[in-house]
């Protein structure tokens, strides 16, 4: 995988997906693994509408300095690359209507097309406590991807962690899953106006 290519198309997604309010100017996470020990994520300052060749280290699995400069998700990263072979970009967003969706749902059921098409339903995953979720995601998203066999993970009140072995795809089932989870919100506020609650 030529590195330079790899940073240029984490670059133009990451603007892409700033735009769309699935990052914010410090707040998310994409990776690129490059070796079968070796990726490329987002540095803890990374700033997501001016990403860049600046804005990313390299880290092996064997972790040295470099991880102190890395964004506080490189621990989850590492842990789904190491366990999921399909793995080669990894991203963490919080796009807001997914996130505010997921606050009073166990489900996502899209009424869309293309929702229902691409993504079908979609379970809920409660972190239950935030105070030690940061202690127990290296290891709990991973379970979760491997054991539900699913390459999209919504967490409550938190956002989505997503894999996939083709970049676009994995931002296109994002977009995807963002856009449903607007139309059921829409839906439910029109259903409210017309029971006149």
């Amino acid at each position: 995988m030529n590195k330079d290519n790899v940073k240029d198309q984490l670059s133009s997604l990451a603007l892409s997906m700033f735009r769309k309010d699935f990052f914010g100017i410090y707040h998310g996470s994409l990776s690129a693994k490059l070796e079968s020990n070796r990726f490329v994520i987002n540095t803890r300052d990374a700033i997501f509408d001016n990403f860049n060749a600046q804005s990313m280290i390299e880290l092996y699995y064997n972790k040295d300095y470099r991880w102190n400069d890395a964004s506080i998700d490189a621990d989850i990263h590492l842990n789904i690359y190491r366990q999921i072979t399909d793995a080669k970009f990894i991203t963490f967003s919080m796009p807001p209507f997914t996130t505010a969706y997921t606050l009073n749902v166990d489900k996502i059921v899209p009424k869309d097309y293309f929702g229902f098409k691409e993504l079908g339903t979609i379970e809920v995953h409660d972190p239950k406590k935030f105070e030690d979720w940061y202690d127990r995601a290296s290891t709990e998203i991973p379970y979760y991807l491997i054991s539900h066999k699913t390459d999209i993970m919504v967490i409550r009140g938190y956002g989505i962690y997503a894999y996939n072995r083709d970049l676009h795809r994995m931002a296109k089932r994002l977009a995807i899953l963002e856009k449903s989870c607007r139309m059921l919100m829409l839906d439910s506020a029109i259903n409210k106006l017309d029971s006149g609650l």
